[in-house]
């Protein structure tokens, strides 16, 4: 597709998928719909020129987790709540919630500005905007520093990227859905490129764009990434190239640990030397570009179908409370299960009793992952942490009962 049927495409943005429908969807007041955000209007400097909304439970857990959302394009913080549900999980879950909202002074679409060079540094634009909006959060709710996370759709989704990359050390983990890498774009053309084309990138490249984006060294957020396949307003490669981005930041193998089926659809799995999930990816067969929604495994439903907020038989806002470690009594990172004592998250059918083949199914990269980390010497001196493969297999088999 060339730049000026690119240009005319996002100049009729407004008239597709009913995106118009968003113009004022979820402010207080509208069609009947109250929002229980709140807004604040002083928590910096602000320099990103953004609007600050939270939502804080009654039942707020002592030293509570923080959820950061970012809506997608024509959107609103109060709308993109309704849809996606998640100050209902807040108020289960009893963590608190901010969502930034974009001014359209700013960007005339409503989205982020996710690829602009002055609004996706580290302490500059946008993102020490919302880096702002979390201090003050923090600082008044009393969160847990080591449990703020991220989340966002569509050029939220982009614009999460870019806040994983600038702000690592805030994160401990975040989720991906219909967004970028971060780095990829620059300006217009470039956010158009990555938008319907992403070119592919070689992951050291990648993983450099997030090393360089700050000083940090680790340890790095985890990251859920999810993505319709049938995606025509960002390409669904987009996925895989995000997933490229940090494998290599974390310095995983490329290939999947763990494959499955999760409420119907693929999921992949990545894990460290510990046995925690860093890295996820779904891949929502046949939808659109949106955020996937459908009854969680506690039979309730969180959001409501609209623009862009697609009924998929699967609800992602659950299912990354889950990842983020939400949706139980303690707050940790996921830890990879043996597939018998995993019927949540459903990976892979159940046989009884489990052989040593199936079993190796679930670990089939493992040697894969021993010859990538073989040589621990680097370049420059320095010795790579290596993946424990043996600790990890033992922790396996001794967990399905097949070792003591």
């Amino acid at each position: 597709m060339s730049l000026a049927k690119n240009i005319e495409f996002l100049r009729h943005l407004p008239k597709l998928h009913g995106l118009n429908a968003w113009e004022g969807f979820g402010r207080p007041g509208s069609r009947g719909i109250r929002s229980p955000l709140v807004e604040t209007t002083e928590f910096g400097s602000n320099p990103g020129d953004l609007r600050m909304f939270s939502f804080v439970p009654e039942d707020l857990r002592p030293q509570p987790a923080l959820v950061v959302v970012l809506h997608g394009g024509g959107q609103t913080a109060a709308g993109y709540d309704l849809g996606t549900g998640w100050s209902t999980l807040a108020k289960h879950y009893g963590f608190a919630l901010l969502m930034p909202e974009q001014q359209p002074a700013n960007n005339t679409q409503g989205c982020f500005n996710w690829f602009k060079p002055e609004d996706t540094r580290r302490s500059h634009g946008e993102a020490c905007s919302v880096r702002q909006m979390i201090a003050r959060m923090v600082r008044e709710q009393k969160i847990d520093k080591h449990h703020i996370f991220i989340t966002g759709l569509s050029a939220g989704g982009a614009m999460t990227s870019v806040m994983l990359a600038t702000y690592p050390e805030v994160f401990a983990a975040g989720a991906v859905i219909a967004g970028l890498p971060y780095g990829v774009a620059t300006n217009v053309r470039e956010a158009l490129s990555g938008m319907f084309q992403s070119p592919t990138r070689p992951s050291r490249e990648l993983g450099d764009l997030v090393r360089n984006a700050s000083k940090h060294r680790g340890p790095w957020p985890r990251v859920s990434v999810w993505h319709g396949s049938a995606d025509r307003t960002v390409n669904p490669a987009n996925a895989d190239e995000i997933v490229k981005q940090w494998l290599d930041v974390h310095g995983l193998p490329a290939d999947p640990m763990s494959e499955g089926m999760v409420d119907g659809y693929p999921r992949q799995i990545w894990w460290n030397a510990e046995g925690d999930t860093v890295i996820e990816s779904y891949t929502i067969t046949d939808m659109a570009h949106g955020t996937p929604l459908g009854t969680a495994e506690n039979d309730e439903r969180y959001g409501t179908t609209g623009a862009f907020l697609i009924e998929a038989g699967i609800s992602s806002s659950y299912h990354i409370a889950n990842f983020f470690g939400l949706t139980s009594g303690i707050q940790q990172p996921q830890k990879v299960r043996p597939v018998t004592e995993s019927p949540s998250v459903r990976l892979i059918p159940l046989a009884s009793p489990i052989s040593a083949p199936d079993l190796g199914q679930v670990l089939r990269p493992a040697t894969t992952a021993k010859e990538i980390f073989k040589s621990s010497d680097q370049p420059n001196g320095k010795r790579r942490r290596m993946l424990d493969v043996s600790a990890v297999i033992t922790r396996a088999l001794t967990a399905a009962g097949l070792m003591k």
